[in-house]
């Protein structure tokens, strides 16, 4: 490949130098900020040698897989001038690197993709943090089981403990710091919002007055901070921002800034106490009833459900709404303790298309998608789905359906197996670092029988050459 003169394709089809504001590589994609949108021609940049796919985003992000869009980011940028990762685009890429990337060919972006998007942007920022966290917590339980607590007082252990303590007490008031910042309100306020789920006894809420607890309104009882977790925390947060707004609209200006954060925290408080804590609490009982009616009631029948149907979601963006529910079943003081038990399963779906890939490599003639899939196999086993998904499986239509139904072969084994996590934020093969202590064998086991499950269905009933040609043209020469 002549990687210059694809850059110039590219840099042609985008609408030259002067339309480029930045640019920035990523593992596999060649990011670039756009000034004018009007002038990119998606069409032309498709059809250009190397590209693997387009992603319409706050960026311009061309697929050309790893390793090809180093080289081809590096003559980008001596074509254009600026410097790789330069401004907007390197920040753009750092924050789509950590989502779960999922944009069909054909653009899903209607309101509820939207709404879903921006409740990613709240948790997404804190997922470094809920991993840290996540493995200190989980490797600590082991080391104090398997030695006895035999490092139990030791202050520098103590010290890394409490780091994976502090993250999930006050993740709550991240979570509503970050959600009234989405929604276009005061961060602060959001973080107080999101206080309220915080269990503290010396909260006044929780305190005794002449032996006397306090108790609320409606039922009587005493608030239970915890009881509407992270999504009564996001609520809040979200309701703190509107309120905020709309206060802001009729309030003097003179009088603005102290009487709108404080109303909004009086009546945002009350609120939250009486009517958002509720909904919270209700929401994640319900959650958590339907995750165990899948893992538990349908058993092998819903890990099979569950990894099967994870991709089709991924590919219409609806597993955005997946972000917050594994954030809460990595929290140590819920009802999994800590140990997801859900990722696991959809984790198959990504072996269910390495499968694919092999087949397809196998059995097709055509030369390109020999390439296509030679490229995107290496990273599809670490955990790098979206170069298979989006260049191979999805444009071809059946092997994307018979990799997911394949797929459904490991999620089954992880069901029998009970495989957890203590973490997130990888996938594939580099899944053996998150998952709970011993289960790593059982895990490697799953996967592999997610990939046979995803060859066997395509190997036999995936494979059209017709179609292949169709999408890919005839052999190269």
């Amino acid at each position: 490949m002549d990687y210059r003169k694809t850059a110039q394709d590219v840099l042609s089809a985008i609408g030259g130098k002067a339309n480029v504001r930045a640019n920035a590589t990523c593992m596999t994609r060649l990011r670039v900020g756009i000034i004018d949108p009007a002038k990119v021609d998606i069409s032309a940049i498709k059809k250009i040698d190397g590209v693997l796919g387009v992603v319409e985003s706050d960026t311009i992000q061309i697929v050309f897989g790893p390793g090809t869009v180093n080289k081809v980011g590096a003559a980008f940028s001596q074509l254009t001038g600026l410097a790789l990762g330069s401004e907007e685009a390197e920040e753009s890429a750092q924050n789509l690197a950590q989502q779960n990337k999922a944009i069909n060919k054909e653009k899903h972006n209607g309101p509820v993709q939207q709404f879903l998007k921006r409740i990613a942007n709240i948790f997404i920022p804190l997922l470094p943090g809920i991993i840290a966290a996540g493995l200190i917590n989980g490797i600590c339980n082991v080391i104090n089981v398997s030695s006895g607590g035999a490092l139990s007082g030791l202050w520098w252990y103590e010290c890394i403990r409490t780091m994976g303590w502090a993250l999930f007490l006050y993740l709550p008031l991240l979570v509503g710091m970050n959600a009234a910042k989405e929604f276009k309100g005061s961060p602060v306020l959001g973080a107080l919002a999101g206080a309220m789920s915080i269990a503290n006894t010396s909260m006044p809420l929780l305190t005794k007055f002449h032996d006397a607890d306090v108790l609320l309104p409606l039922t009587g009882k005493v608030f239970n901070p915890g009881a509407g977790g992270l999504l009564a925390a996001l609520f809040a947060g979200i309701f703190f921002a509107y309120l905020e707004r709309w206060i802001r609209k009729w309030m003097p200006n003179i009088l603005d800034t102290f009487f709108t954060p404080l109303l909004t925290v009086i009546f945002g408080s009350l609120i939250a106490l009486i009517v958002l804590q509720p909904l919270g609490a209700l929401f994640t009982s319900g959650i958590y009833w339907l995750l165990n009616f899948f893992y538990t009631s349908l058993g092998v029948v819903g890990g099979y459900i569950l990894s099967a149907g994870f991709l089709p979601l991924v590919a219409v963006g609806l597993h955005q709404a997946l972000t917050p529910i594994h954030v809460m079943l990595n929290n140590p003081d819920g009802p999994t303790q800590g140990v997801n038990y859900l990722l696991p399963i959809l984790m198959m779906a990504g072996g269910g298309q390495v499968g694919a890939g092999f087949a397809l490599f196998l059995k097709t003639k055509n030369k390109k998608l020999k390439r296509l899939t030679r490229d995107s196999l290496p990273v599809g086993i670490l955990g790098i789905g979206e170069p298979m998904m989006y260049a191979v499986t999805l444009p071809l239509g059946k092997p994307f359906v018979t990799a997911c139904l394949g797929a459904g072969l490991g999620g089954i084994l992880t069901s029998l197996f009970h495989i957890g996590t203590i973490s997130q934020g990888v996938s594939g093969l580099f899944g053996l670092l998150i998952v709970v202590p011993g289960q790593q064998l059982f895990y490697a086991i799953s996967m592999v029988a997610a990939y046979a499950g995803g060859f066997l269905l395509t190997y036999f009933f995936g494979v059209d050459e017709n179609r292949i040609n169709e999408v890919y043209g005839e052999n190269e020469k």
